[in-house]
């Protein structure tokens, strides 16, 4: 599952990213990587980005960016 498939309030932990190295490098500098709890925060009206939440900070991340990002529920 990716992380443009969560809905509104679920979190579940990143298992892998799969994109190229520059966003690779954007999403890690955001404390998106490997192992870390992501939470889906809000979803923009135009389901074109979503608001995540990773320990105490919230950032936007566009549909298609999130789709790169899998994730599993927390066991």
């Amino acid at each position: 599952m990716t992380l443009d498939q969560l809905k509104i309030n679920e979190s579940a932990i990143i298992t892998a990213i799969n994109c190229d190295e520059i966003l690779k490098d954007r999403l890690y500098s955001f404390g998106i990587s490997k192992g870390v709890k992501v939470e889906i925060v809000e979803l923009t009206l135009t389901k074109s980005t979503i608001e995540i939440k990773i320990n105490q900070s919230k950032m936007a991340l566009r549909l298609i960016e999130a789709s790169k990002i899998e994730v599993e529920y927390e066991k």
